[in-house]
């Protein structure tokens, strides 16, 4: 499989579960840093075509509970978007994005299937 990226942070340890069971496997990947290299509009709509925006969203993380109320009064994709863009730590991480499909977070058996299909 090509065209593969991780998108996340380096020093998420759920990052660094996923980065490392692609390594071992020998799997070919990118790693695309949210703070680094940032995010665009684009990029988060289209993993929005396939998962739900309050899905995208880590409500338990340090970046959400630090948000003011107002930003955390989220209601529709849009606003999501922005919110995303604005604060990438708020994506629930990591986000794992091969060919067409989107992965959100990190489950062995999941890479496991989408790697093996």
């Amino acid at each position: 499989m090509s065209d593969i990226t991780l998108f996340g942070i380096p020093n998420c340890d759920t990052v660094k579960k996923a980065r490392r069971w692609l390594d071992q496997r020998e799997i070919a990947y990118r790693f695309h840093d949210f703070r680094k290299d940032g995010l665009t509009p684009a990029q988060v709509n289209t993993w929005l075509k396939q998962v739900d925006w309050e899905a995208l969203l880590n409500k338990r993380g340090r970046t959400w509970r630090d948000l003011p109320t107002s930003e955390q009064a989220i209601t529709n994709a849009t606003q999501a978007v922005a919110l995303c863009c604005k604060h990438p730590t708020v994506i629930k991480r990591p986000v794992l994005v091969s060919g067409k499909q989107t992965v959100i977070g990190f489950d062995p058996d999941n890479y496991a299937r989408l790697f093996t299909a």
